[in-house]
Parts: C-alpha cells; structure tokens; sequence
C-alpha cells in the first residue's frame, strides 16, 4: 500500500473534525485556518496527537509544554499541494507540474496582465458587455525563457498619410524610413524587444500608463482587477518592460510613469534599481480629481507621476522647464518694452556681495534681504536695474523691491516655468459624479466617436506637460502602454516622433481611428493651445503571429468543440511546451472533460510553447513561417538589412 503523504495525513486528521468538514465532503480550509488562529485546543490536540504533525507544527520548550507554529501550519494548509483543485491536479497529471516557489525573482517574465480594460481568466467585470478579449496571465521562469525575446518578424505594414485636404491616405508599404512615426499591435513586452536593433538609444522621452496595482476592489474602480493577482507578479511585468525601455533611451532621456497610491511605493523601489535611486529626480502630485468622494475613509483626489532620468547628469536645467505661460506676464507699462511679470528680487542663500541695504526711493524704508535669502544681483546691477525703471516696489510704490522680467527678454534666453511636485492646473482633470466618472477627456471621445470608446484616458494636457519638460521637436517619445493613443495624439500635434505599442484589438477600431481624427486636424484636447490644424503620418504593423494565433482563439472560445478543434490544429502546426507529455493527454479524458471549460482553456494555455507566440526574424525564410515577400521587404527595411 502507498504511504500517504504528509499533506494527506494532515486531511486525514482535520477531517476527523466536523467543524471543518462540508455537507458533500469537502475540508472547509477558512474554517481550519480560523481554529488555529484562535489556537483552538481541540485542533491542537489533534495535530499533537499524530508523530508527523507534532514534530512539523510543534516545539518542546521543556516541562511538558510544547510551543504551536500556527504560521507554519498555515503555510502547510494554504501550499498548492494540499488539496490542489481538479485544474491543478490534471496539470500535475500531463507533465506540467508546477513547483512551490514564488515568483519574485528578477529573471521571470511576465507576458500578459489584466489591463484595465480587458478581462484576467473569464472573470466578469464591467468591461464583459463591450469586450471578448480574455487575458490568461502567463508567467515564465529563467528555463523556459529561449527564444522568447528575439526580435520578431513584421506584418501588413500599411502608411497612413494627411494628404491636405482633410482627408487620410492608406497605403501598403515595405520600407521604413528613420523619420516614420510607428504603431505596433501585439504583446508589447515583444514589441520592446523587436524595437532594440532598430531604436536602441534614441528614445528621448516614456511616457507610460501602466496598469494599476490594487490591494482590493474599490467601489470608485474604474475597472475589476483580479484582486488574487500577486503583487510579485505585476512587479515583474512591469520590471521586464522598464528593462527594455531604459536600453531604448537616450543618455539624456526621461521616463514619466502614472501610479495609484497603492501601487506606488512598490513601483519606485522597483525602478531604482533599474535607474539607480540618483536618476530619481521626482514624484509629482497629479490631482486628477476635482471632488471630493466619501468612498473611503479619505476621497482620494490625486495619483503619481514618478519622473526618472537615465543619466540625470546629462539633464541641463534650463532644458527641464515648460514652455513659457504668455498669459503670467501680465503687466504693460506701454514703455516699448512689452508685457512683463513680477518676480521676487530676492533669491535662496546667503552671499555677502548680495547682502547690501536696499531703500525705497519713495518712502525712505530700508530692507535687507529675508532671513536665509540674499539679493538677486550685486548693488551695481541693482541700481542700473533702478534707474532703467526695471524695478518696482509694489502697485502702491510702498513695498519691498520687485524685479520686472519681460516676455521678450526672458523668450530670448530660453527659459521656460519650472514645474513644481504638484500638479493641480491640468486641464481635462477627472471630475467624479454620482453615477460615475466623466472627463473632459471623455467628452473629447464623444465628439470624435459619437460614444465613449474607451474608459478613463489620461488628458491630453498631462502628457503635454511631460514631453515640455523632457523633448523638443523631432524628438522620439514611447508609450508602450497605448491605450487609446493619448501620448501619440500629444506627441504629434507638439511635433515630436513617436512610437507606440498595443496588444488589444481596440487598437485598430479606436487608437488607430483616434490619431486619423488628430492629422485631420480635430480640435479636441490641447489643439487649439498648441495651435494644431492637422498633418503627418504613421506606419502600422503587427507582430506576425504564430502561437499567439491559437491563444487568441483559445481565449474566445465558446465551447468543447471549439477547444477540441483547436487542439487538433495545434498538434499539427502549433509549438507545444517541452514540459507537456502529449502521451498522457487526451481531449476524451474524464478527468479532462470534467474540468469547467474555463480550466480547459487554461490547459490548452499550458500546452503551447510561449516562445513561440509570434514569428521569430531569424525564422523569416523558413517556409513553415509562410511570410509574405511584402512583409520580409519592410521587416528587414525595419532591422536595417537589404
């Protein structure tokens, strides 16, 4: 006879226990878990009863009484190997087995995460009426890591052009030149890794809206979150993709990352260690909601907006600064000189040669500078200063010294409005109502779509403000995470390059769609500040699909008979996992055809090799690849190869 395993003995004994057993036989674990945590006396005689159970869970301090590892024993009873759920257990059974360890390691890859805006394992959210897309989460560790991260091969690249007259041109293309804008569709962490032959370097600016990481579902989520997905897990998918992003930057480059409270403080230490804490240089305060919630204990009105360089040495001050506000300079002494603002004529430190006595020519008052401070310029550029009338003492003449700073002067010599830590004046700020949210954002959608395509897009005058402070014209900026192309919308009415990488099909009905509205010229969200009247184009294409042709069926699947359809066309074309032993599966298994059809999608999953989700380059000739000669030209234009 078998001998029972030492997580069957512990079933045996806390079965014998009524309180934890269900009406059709099954060990009620909440249960057992709430007894040893109220050090319940007859479930620790029990376990001190058996010789196995008290020398695992037990400690002998001398005179007879022992000391209870109620956190051991929780770890035993909460192991995936005590009672593993039918899914598990057919998974053991064909040769995927998984084991105990959990993923933090910094050398697993994440390649999928529930967006916001798609569904984790057929759970239903509020996205279900609008979207088929069902994200299974898949995690890889170092050994299953091969080919996965090759560049891949590139498909039905198409161009799309303002021609003038408000109208948009389409036209399939198999070149790319250096100046192109670009679109990619499929998994971005992929997409990264295919960019890095091409833009290794060059990328000037990320901006990024990753996905959130929630504690607990909220009543003011926007969207549902699998709140059982580990915190390890959203760190790593965020880690491989930063990785890759900070090899595309440039020395000078910036990274913009938005974050909820929750996740945050995770997220910062995550990223110093790609680009070490001195590369730190803010997380700024985004208030992006206006009123105020009794959701919680507090109305949470603000997210982060974590800014990185990759060299902060190479960030020049007065490079890091937004565009001048015309608006600030709001006074004319109709001198010739022009609109000027007031600014404070002293200035932090304490100089000595700064440090003179300043009179009010008008009421005698003397000053000297603040406690701390010392005047801006030396007394001889002070009363030059004074006697060309560019000093002022109040709307009165009986204040303390003000310098007046003109628009023309201060345009000329390239300095910008420093940006502080908060941020409370974007426009297109979230405002909450009592059924929901609403955006200007939003608004924006309705007017170029007629409904609401897409749920809480970022404001377009947020990411304005970013590429201010970290591009100019012509420079490359990223956004890896999409969405409905914000980021590229703003980059291209500001007039930099872009790239942008997206996964969901929405790409192609909203994010696509969105930026032929921008070069034709829309007027919605920071057009009219910038003075956009349309223009420029960009290059779509996808990642050529293997694999990930049978994942996307998989997802969608309906029925048995889908399944059973896709297993045969995956056993005939598709790259199966080394780990899977194809002799000990059948479609016709009971144990198989018990499994709840979200279980058996799950499986099929676990079956393909997930480093062949797409085409790799380097397989482009091979015949099995069937890649066009259309898409061969413009990948090996794209990689730099005739």
């Amino acid at each position: 006879m078998k001998k029972k395993s030492f997580f069957e003995e512990v079933e045996d004994i806390l079965k014998k226990d009524v309180r934890f057993v269900s009406e059709n036989g099954e060990l009620l674990r909440n249960a057992v878990f709430e007894a040893a945590q109220k050090m319940d006396a007859k479930l620790l005689k029990a376990l001190r009863a058996n010789e196995a159970t008290r020398k695992r869970f037990f400690t002998d301090v001398g005179g007879g009484i022992s000391v209870f590892d109620k956190q051991q024993f929780g770890w035993v009873v909460s192991n995936r190997a005590f009672l593993p759920d039918s899914y598990t257990r057919f998974r053991n059974k064909i040769g995927l087995a998984v084991g105990d360890e959990m993923l933090a390691s910094s050398r697993n890859v994440e390649l999928d995460f529930p967006y916001r805006d798609c569904l984790l394992e057929g759970g239903q959210t509020k996205e279900d009426a609008t979207r088929d897309e069902v994200f299974y989460n898949t995690s890889l560790a170092p050994d299953e890591i091969d080919h996965l991260l090759f560049p891949k091969v590139l498909t039905g690249a198409v161009k799309y052009s303002a021609n003038g007259k408000k109208e948009i041109s389409k036209e399939k293309v198999t070149t790319f030149e250096q100046g192109d804008n670009l679109v990619v569709k499929g998994n971005n962490l992929l997409g990264l890794a295919s960019l890095l032959p091409r833009f290794a370097g060059q990328v000037k600016s990320v901006f990024i809206d990753p996905p959130y990481f929630f504690n607990v579902h909220k009543p003011s989520d926007t969207f549902s979150y699998n709140s059982n997905f580990k915190l390890s897990s959203w760190l790593v998918f965020l880690q491989n993709r930063i990785n890759l992003a900070h090899k595309l930057m440039r020395r000078d480059g910036l990274l913009f990352i938005t974050m909820s409270d929750e996740g945050v403080h995770y997220l910062k230490v995550m990223v110093d260690a790609i680009f070490r804490p001195e590369n730190f240089i803010a997380d700024v305060t985004w208030e992006s909601r206006k009123s105020v919630s009794s959701d919680g204990l507090m109305s949470l009105n603000s997210n982060h907006v974590l800014v990185y360089a990759r060299d902060v040495g190479q960030i020049k001050k007065d490079d890091f600064r937004l565009a001048l506000d015309e608006e600030s300079f709001a006074y004319d002494d109709n001198d010739g000189r022009g609109k000027y603002r007031l600014e404070p004529f002293d200035a932090p430190g304490i100089r000595e040669n700064l440090n003179y006595e300043i009179v009010n020519p008008n009421t005698k008052q003397k000053f000297l500078p603040p406690a701390g401070r010392c005047w801006r310029t030396e007394e001889t550029a002070y009363r030059k200063f004074l006697a060309e009338g560019r000093i002022r003492f109040g709307a009165e003449g009986t204040a303390k010294p003000q310098y007046k700073a003109y628009y023309s002067e201060v345009l000329a010599a390239g300095k910008g409005k420093a940006s502080s830590t908060i941020w409370h004046d974007v426009s297109n700020s979230i405002i909450w109502q009592e059924l929901g949210a609403n955006t200007n954002a939003t608004k924006d959608q309705m007017e170029l779509f007629g409904k609401v395509v897409f749920t809480n897009p970022k404001p377009e005058d947020l990411i304005r403000r970013a590429l201010e402070l970290s591009t100019e014209p012509g420079d490359l900026v990223l956004d890896f995470f999409m969405g409905s192309g914000t980021t590229q919308a703003v980059a291209m009415k500001m007039g930099r390059r872009f790239i942008g990488l997206e996964q969901l099909d929405y790409i192609e009905t909203v994010t696509v769609e969105r930026l032929k509205f921008v070069m034709k010229g829309e007027q919605t969200g920071i057009s009219k500040l910038v003075g956009w009247h349309g223009g420029g184009s960009f290059v779509y294409c996808e990642l050529a699909k293997s694999n990930q042709k049978f994942v996307e069926r998989i997802e969608v699947a309906k029925k048995d008979t889908q399944l059973v359809k896709i297993w045969n066309e995956i056993l005939s074309t598709g790259f199966i996992s080394c780990k899977f032993d194809p002799t000990k599966f059948s479609m016709d298994d009971e144990d198989f055809k018990a499994l709840a059809l979200v279980d058996k999608k799950r499986i099929l999953m676990d079956i393909l090799d997930m480093n062949q989700l797409y085409v790799n380059y380097c397989d482009i000739d091979d015949k099995t690849t069937a890649v066009t000669e259309a898409d061969k030209a413009f990948t090996r234009s794209f990689y730099g190869e005739k």
